[in-house]
């Protein structure tokens, strides 16, 4: 498999209503791991700006005080999912993000707008910096992927395609960004662990700051109440990524998966790790764990509180 398209013959080959997981798999692991892991980490990002859903995160404290630990546990809970699928461990991931969901008053409208995050997010996102955009098989599947996760979720209102969680997306930021002290404690928390990322580290922390605030759009900067960064400073920033975008074009196709797992950047649990085991338990464990695997794989799991 030399021909850097190689990966998307193959992805056009498969159908996205029922391979979305196996098109999912390809895309985040082969095609565009750093650019979807990007992508991702800014969907929740622009969900602190949602009031309720920042102040709640800052609420808890995990957010601010422990914020290398939920970054960690984030990434690996949904990469569960992603490597495998609806059963097995990727229902105990499930299992670990309902019971953490269910200790808290979260509305059915946040956790829908934080599941279109993860629809529109990596389809802008490659629109403006990837190598290639994603195809319609793709955007296709990774719709229909989050609809299932979603289900699984409990979550009321789905859509049935990308175009319409990009509806949703749009219309509940317009309607609900807006400044709160919690939510923008948990931004600056969260920016302040990018800057210990390798290779940012390296560079000072108020370079990789200005440079994580050219790439949001001004609603977001505004609900945050970040000032904006120079006009040519966002020109610069943002024509890097695309230069490295246009740079991958000429790298060969991806032989080997990789995993957030296996990124230096998740370094919470140097010894290993048990899903079931990751997050936190506020009110200990509500679901029995010899039943539930059985349950959620026939009906939609309900949280408690919407």
């Amino acid at each position: 498999m030399s021909s850097r398209y190689a990966r998307l013959r193959e992805i056009e080959q498969l159908d996205p209503h029922t391979d979305y997981v196996e098109i999912n798999r390809l895309m985040t692991l082969y095609e565009f791991p750093w650019d979807v892991n990007q992508a991702l980490s800014f969907a929740l990002f622009r969900t602190y700006a949602v009031p309720t859903i920042g102040k709640l995160l800052a609420e808890t404290g995990e957010f601010t005080e422990r914020v290398q630990k939920r970054y960690d546990d984030t990434g690996l809970i949904l990469e569960a999912v992603l490597e495998h699928g609806f059963q097995g461990t990727g229902t105990d991931a499930i299992r670990r993000m309902n019971q953490m969901h269910r200790s808290y008053p979260i509305s059915n409208g946040d956790l829908l707008y934080t599941l279109s995050t993860f629809v529109v997010s990596p389809i802008r996102w490659m629109d403006a910096y990837g190598w290639r955009p994603f195809s319609e098989t793709e955007k296709v599947a990774s719709a229909n992927y989050y609809r299932e996760l979603g289900r699984h979720m409990g979550i009321k209102g789905i859509p049935d395609t990308w175009q319409e969680f990009c509806t949703i997306h749009d219309e509940y930021e317009r309607a609900h960004l807006a400044f709160d002290p919690g939510g923008r404690a948990v931004a600056d928390s969260t920016l302040a662990l990018l800057c210990t990322f390798p290779p940012n580290d390296k560079a000072p922390a108020a370079l990789i700051d200005a440079f994580s605030r050219s790439l949001m759009d001004a609603p977001l900067r505004e609900a945050f109440r970040y000032p904006a960064p120079p006009r040519w400073f966002q020109a610069l920033s943002r024509g890097a990524l695309r230069a490295r975008g246009r740079l991958l074009r000429r790298f060969p196709v991806r032989t080997r998966p990789h995993f957030v797992k296996d990124s230096p950047n998740i370094r919470s649990y140097p010894n290993g790790y048990d899903v079931r085991q990751l997050g936190t338990f506020p009110r200990g464990c509500p679901v029995p764990h010899d039943t539930y695997s059985d349950r959620v794989n026939s009906s939609p799991v309900t949280p408690s509180a919407t």
